[in-house]
C-alpha cells in the first residue's frame, strides 16, 4: 500500500506546477496509457499461464 501511495505522489508532483495546457493533458493521457498497456500485458500473460500455453516451440 505504501508503494502506491508513494507512485500516486510521484505522478501528482510531476503534473503539478505545469505552465501548457496541451503538454500537461498529452502527458497524462501519455502516462495513463502507458499503465493499460502494461496491465493489458500482464492480464494476457497471466491469462497464457493459467491456461497452460506452451512457450516453446520445441
Amino acid at each position: 500500500m505504501e508503494k502506491i501511495t508513494l507512485v500516486k505522489e510521484i505522478y501528482i508532483e510531476a503534473f503539478k506546477n505545469w505552465k501548457s495546457f496541451l503538454l500537461e493533458h498529452y502527458f497524462k493521457i501519455f502516462s495513463w496509457l502507458c499503465f493499460l498497456l502494461i496491465a493489458y500485458t500482464f492480464y494476457a500473460l497471466i491469462f497464457r499461464v493459467s491456461t497452460g500455453f506452451s512457450f516453446s516451440n520445441l
